[in-house]
């Protein structure tokens, strides 16, 4: 989700940048919201609770290689 920006990002576009159905990763996003880390603003949007997350974690994580 960090690569795709601060959001907020349709759930469908959160699935398919991880190569998984909605349903597939449905479970974690709610965990996610419970945690408090992401909320959703609408019915099927996802947010980060806290500016500019996404670019901490891209600085803080490392890099996969393709």
């Amino acid at each position: 989700m960090a690569k795709l920006g601060g959001g907020p990002n349709r759930s469908g576009q959160v699935a398919q940048a991880l190569g998984k159905s909605v349903r597939a990763v449905a479970p974690t996003r709610a965990k996610l919201i419970k945690k408090g880390m992401v909320y959703s603003p609408s019915h099927g949007d996802t947010a980060f609770t806290v500016p500019l997350f996404d670019e901490y974690l891209q600085r803080v994580m490392p890099r996969s290689t393709p």
